[in-house]
């Protein structure tokens, strides 16, 4: 069976290509400046978290019981490694955007369909990552939403005695 997919490209779709890498590339430039951003955020505050000592807030009082200086320690190391996080998620993305718009440039230099398939393979790769990163978030924030309202029915309760 021969291939049927002999698509070709005129000069406004290879230029439209071209344009496109270009501003993948700046983009993905932007997002690894960003990650590493990310990275140093977390290294100094872990730094300074750490330095910090656990009683440096002992005489504030956050409610009976809960002296500020316990919440203090526990929240010391999670806020450095939730930039961590962030930036190993964020990385992927980046990443992808960064191999489409290298892949695009090679591809319309050499005008090779090889590269340019593999181009485009990053690109979807990359979308689909935001898109399931999206349903994600949209999940997180129903979720989300749904304990509050829990939480607030039993406040009320628990306020009206019942």
């Amino acid at each position: 069976m021969q291939n049927q997919n002999n698509l070709t490209l005129n000069d406004q779709a290879v230029d439209a290509l071209r344009v496109s890498g270009k501003w993948c590339m700046f983009l993905a430039i932007v997002g690894f400046i960003g990650i590493g951003l990310l990275l140093i955020v977390a290294v100094v505050m872990f730094a300074v978290m750490s330095a910090v000592p656990n009683m440096a807030m002992a005489g504030a009082d956050t409610g009976p019981g809960v002296p500020a200086f316990a919440l203090f320690g526990a929240m010391k190391g999670l806020l450095s490694g939730l930039y961590v996080v962030l930036a190993i998620v964020y990385f992927f993305p980046v990443y992808y955007l960064y191999k489409y718009a290298k892949g695009m440039k090679m591809s319309i230099e050499a005008s090779n369909s090889d590269l340019l398939s593999e181009a485009l393979v990053n690109l979807k790769s990359h979308h689909k990552f935001l898109g399931i990163m999206t349903i994600v978030m949209i999940s997180i924030y129903i979720l989300t939403f749904i304990g509050i309202m829990i939480f607030a029915v039993i406040m009320a309760k628990g306020a009206t005695g019942m």
